[in-house]
């Protein structure tokens, strides 16, 4: 037990060492457009249908842009970070405190794999957001 609670210690403490956020300003579109809770509907990549891969919890993903944190659900676990983003880039590679419960199917993997790729994103009508790959969106998400 006392390992255990170093251990959420030592994240705690490595997580709040790493919310840099990159220049950006919040109030004038761009990052302040994240705020709120996001509810993924399409992502690129795996062989099974959508429905498939989340066939009961659709992931989800909640910015708090003022205190630079994200937390949200992979469909199975939760998890939270911090927030490391500009008016259009977004790096999902600092690491994620999460619950360890676990997962049937590929769909928590999955969501997770295609966070790393993300590089930069786009909003469209305020309630469409857009994790791009390059060029390329990779995940798409609806503001609930």
């Amino acid at each position: 037990m006392k390992r255990l609670m170093i251990l959420a210690f030592s994240v705690v403490c490595l997580l709040s060492a790493c919310t840099t956020m990159k220049p950006g300003t919040i109030g004038n579109g761009g990052l302040s457009q994240l705020s709120g809770t996001w509810e993924l509907d399409y992502i690129s990549g795996p062989r099974i249908a959508f429905n498939g891969l989340y066939p009961g919890k659709k992931p989800t993903i909640k910015f708090e842009v003022a205190e630079k944190r994200i937390s949200g659900n992979t469909s199975c676990n939760s998890f939270s970070g911090a927030l490391v983003a500009d008016d259009s880039t977004i790096n999902f590679n600092a690491p994620l405190a999460m619950t360890k419960m676990a997962c049937p199917g590929e769909g928590e993997t999955t969501f997770l794999e295609m966070l790393k790729k993300v590089g930069s994103y786009s909003i469209s009508n305020d309630t469409t957001l857009n994790f791009m790959m390059g060029d390329i969106a990779i995940m798409r998400f609806n503001k609930k």
